[in-house]
């Protein structure tokens, strides 16, 4: 029997290769998805069809009621989203706090539940700029603690913290992915803006591997 992992699946481009990643190596995958209160939950409905594509067991947790305690955030209030790329300052108005702790504690703990080995999530280095949370030194100290966090060790597995989004789809693209089944735009919107961030960053991704983004954009 295949041993067992928890990928954190956003419904995302570096997810969504993370996701396949880890079915490629055989695990016997289960995914999660949050329900965070962002504007683009969109993206939720790209990992609801991804994993019914794929036979994945699949769990949507809505923990929309932190921001009750946590706001600020352009991606969960009410606050415009920056344009521009990820390097300018504007860009720190999408951090949400403590995001990727809260979700990789309850991750840990469905993995424990069900005697999974890892949690799979897909930080990568162009988040390291804006987000604390998707840093080298923040993984380390996660991956140390959910060792030792419960009876049985959970190891914290971001297999692209040192690639940009221009190796991750480079990969995802070896692997014969399709993007279209993603959705990475930080508006919620029916198309994708093409000028957020996160748009930017896909964007350059595609044109750096030669390749046409699949997916709609505004005009």
């Amino acid at each position: 029997m295949s041993a067992k992992v928890v990928v954190i699946y956003s419904g995302g481009m570096d997810s969504y290769t993370v996701l396949n990643k880890a079915m490629q190596q055989g695990y016997d995958v289960h995914a999660v998805s949050f329900n965070y209160g962002q504007r683009h939950s969109k993206e939720l409905l790209f990992a609801k069809k991804v994993c019914e594509q794929h036979n994945i067991e699949h769990k949507v947790v809505d923990i929309s009621s932190i921001n009750q305690l946590i706001g600020g955030s352009a991606l969960t209030d009410d606050i415009d989203v920056p344009q521009g790329h990820y390097q300018e300052e504007s860009m720190k108005t999408t951090v949400v706090p403590n995001r990727n702790m809260i979700m990789l504690s309850m991750a840990v703990g469905y993995a424990v539940s069900i005697e999974a080995e890892a949690v799979y999530f897909g930080a990568h280095s162009g988040d390291h700029a804006i987000y604390p949370d998707c840093r080298t030194e923040f993984v380390d100290a996660m991956n140390d603690v959910c060792k030792i966090a419960n009876y049985q060790a959970v190891e914290v597995r971001a297999p692209y913290l040192a690639a940009s989004k221009t190796d991750i789809l480079r990969e995802g693209l070896a692997m014969d992915l399709d993007y279209n089944d993603t959705w990475t735009c930080y508006n919620g919107q029916d198309k994708a803006c093409g000028k957020c961030g996160a748009c930017q960053e896909r964007l350059e991704a595609f044109s750096e591997n030669n390749t046409i983004d699949p997916i709609d954009y505004q005009n």
